[in-house]
């Protein structure tokens, strides 16, 4: 991590490809991997259905399968094979896709939470995303700082966090000359929070994967699935495959997976729009770092500063329902007018016109908070749900909170984000 604006940059630990950016460097011998399952990895074998079986996929059986390729699923089949599993890795899309949560050039990390029931895995978000650096040589999280703004007199209920700070909107200025607020808002000033690179993210999890000896599959969704005492048995079109564990991080589509969600989660349509300016460095750090507005009467409003070629981005953390067996819909010109009224209040040197925009999917849980764990009734699948528009900066972390789980590892930091108080809220 690094203080300030940047790029990104191999290190000692990567190598670089022939075009030059970083790749993971070679994993020359697989750690032993101890499952936390009590049944022998060998009867998981002998209970595969050959019949079932296509040259698609290398093995008889696997420690675990992982569903979904976005930074939890990523981050949970690189953790697995780090440790020494023999892992399948399924996308139902192709590397990249648009179509849920995880594309994009960046995201925001912060310590500030509402509760400190979050600090431990924020501390260990920022401890996972070290890992990632050192072992992809890439730089992938910059400090910012942050500022996170909400209406005066409702500031107890916004955020809170280690060295963090409440200010008023004279010295909100002062820390962030490219946000204007009025002396309606006070904030809280997070100096640890940043922006993640995330499409160099899923690149630098992929290729660490790889590394390690994942085996995957994009293009390969899971029809159906089936598990028993001995483990798991999934179903895709290229036929089936065994393992003593499925792990489930299918954002949008969790619940067509899982029906058990069907009525807990739900989908949201997101936009986002970059904005050009004449006076761009007043939008680039140090003038400018990660942000949110709570703007009475629309929602809340959130950006990245100026970053990497990119212009300044803002969206708003709320939307419509949204339909993930369908493409997602263009970016309409209300959608971009209403974020960038927005820009013009708030961000007055973002003066120019709008450079780009997307839409993504937020999937929205009780209480915005996640579902981390084994299923209640089904041990041997465990889900990721991590979700409601925040998850990312959490995406290696809970990576790795997943092969904890699947080796029997306690993890007490997770007990409030058990699938089962989901579920059945408690």
């Amino acid at each position: 991590m690094t203080l300030g604006a940047g790029g990104s940059g191999a290190g000692a630990a990567g190598t670089e490809s022939s075009n030059g950016s970083p790749r993971a460097a070679p994993v020359t011998g697989r750690a032993r991997w101890r499952s936390g399952r009590a049944v022998p990895k060998q009867n998981v074998e002998k209970k595969v259905d050959m019949s079932e079986r296509v040259e698609g996929f290398a093995s008889d059986g696997y420690d675990a399968i992982v569903v979904g390729a976005g930074v939890h699923g990523s981050s949970a089949a690189w953790r697995l094979a780090a440790r020494g599993a023999r892992v399948l890795h399924l996308e139902q899309f192709e590397a990249g896709h648009a179509r849920g949560s995880s594309h994009g050039p960046t995201r925001m990390i912060r310590r500030a939470y509402p509760s400190d029931v979050w600090d431990g895995l924020v501390d260990r978000a920022y401890a996972a995303w070290d890992l990632l650096e050192a072992e992809s040589g890439r730089e992938l999280v910059t400090r910012t700082g942050g500022l996170y703004a909400r209406p005066v007199g409702e500031e107890a209920a916004g955020l809170r966090g280690p060295d963090c700070e409440p200010v008023d909107f004279k010295r909100a200025a002062e820390i962030f000359p490219g946000l204007s607020l009025g002396p309606e808002f006070g904030a809280v000033f997070d100096p640890n929070a940043g922006v993640i690179d995330a499409a160099g993210s899923l690149t630098a999890l992929a290729d660490l994967a790889r590394a390690h000896g994942v085996e995957r599959h994009d293009g390969t969704p899971v029809l159906s699935f089936a598990s028993d005492a001995t483990g798991v048995t999934v179903r895709t079109p290229k036929g089936s495959a065994k393992a003593a564990h499925l792990v489930i991080c299918a954002g949008p589509w969790t619940a067509g997976l899982l029906p058990e969600f069907t009525d807990v989660l739900r989908v949201i349509r997101i936009v986002n729009i970059h904005v050009a300016s004449a006076n761009e460095p007043l939008l680039a750090p140090p003038s400018l770092g990660s942000f949110s507005v709570d703007v009475p009467g629309i929602g809340l409003m959130y950006g990245i500063p100026a970053f990497d070629g990119k212009a300044v981005k803002v969206g708003l953390d709320l939307g419509p329902d949204d339909d993930p067996a369908a493409s997602p819909a263009p970016v309409t010109a209300e959608e971009r007018e209403t974020l960038h009224a927005l820009v013009r209040r708030f961000l007055p040197a973002a003066d120019g016109p709008i450079t780009e925009d997307l839409a993504c999917r937020y999937t929205m849980a009780p209480r915005n908070r996640f579902a981390i764990g084994p299923l209640p009734t089904r041990p041997h699948v465990l889900v990721a749900a991590a979700c409601s528009g925040h998850a990312f900066k959490f995406g290696p972390a809970i990576g790795e909170a997943l092969a904890d789980l699947v080796q029997g590892a306690p993890r007490p930091d997770l007990a409030f984000l058990q699938p089962s108080h989901m579920l059945r809220p408690v």
